[in-house]
């Protein structure tokens, strides 16, 4: 398995839930408690350029996981920081230990692996958040799902947060894969996908 290959699908499959953003649904509240839709996509812009920052070489600075800028146009905004992505990591990149924020090291085809992880469990939460279908393929989910299995989902005694995601929640084990993933995750899919939420009028 070629892991850019993999990566560059799922950058592209958020991208095409990305570009069905209308701007009247930037304060939408999302599936990520403490995210509206706008905190959501700065964040997975952050995201592209923290990588791409770790691929580059930056270690301690936790500043460069927090540099997303949606300017006017969220939706290419995106796709600036995606390119950086891809471009950043090359195949020595992947050869490479990366420090990811906090987590720690890991080498540059784990965190890759990380990285089309958060892209298609974000995917769905931009999803979930606009009401519109989202079916990753099944080798970006079978990907995401070996990851998630990896990621701490307990509680840390110092109250420090120690996984990117939210505890895991039961699924059944039949469950289907988005869905177990999902749980894995912190989340639980609804029995459909919910009608897109009016945005609350911007205060005066």
């Amino acid at each position: 398995m070629d892991i850019r290959e993999l990566d560059r699908r799922a950058l592209a499959t958020l991208g095409a839930v990305i570009a069905q953003i209308r701007p009247d649904q930037l304060r939408l509240p999302t599936p990520c408690a403490d995210w509206t839709l706008h905190g959501l996509l700065r964040h997975q812009v952050s995201e592209n350029l923290g990588f791409a920052a770790a691929a580059a070489g930056a270690t301690d600075d936790l500043r460069a996981w927090d540099q997303g800028d949606l300017g006017g146009d969220p939706y290419q905004a995106y796709l600036d920081s995606a390119d950086a992505m891809t471009k950043a990591f090359t195949e020595d990149v992947l050869n490479h230990s990366l420090q990811i924020r906090e987590f720690g090291f890991f080498p540059g085809r784990a965190a890759l692996g990380m990285h089309v992880l958060d892209c298609v469990v974000h995917g769905w939460d931009v999803a979930q958040t606009i009401g519109v279908a989202y079916d990753p393929d099944a080798e970006l989910v079978r990907h995401s799902l070996k990851v998630a299995a990896r990621i701490p989902t307990g509680a840390p005694s110092d109250g420090r947060a120690t996984t990117p995601f939210a505890p895991a929640v039961e699924i059944p084990a039949g469950a289907p894969a988005l869905d177990r993933l999902l749980g894995l995750v912190g989340r639980r899919a609804p029995a459909r996908c919910p009608e897109a939420q009016v945005p609350s009028p911007e205060p005066s």
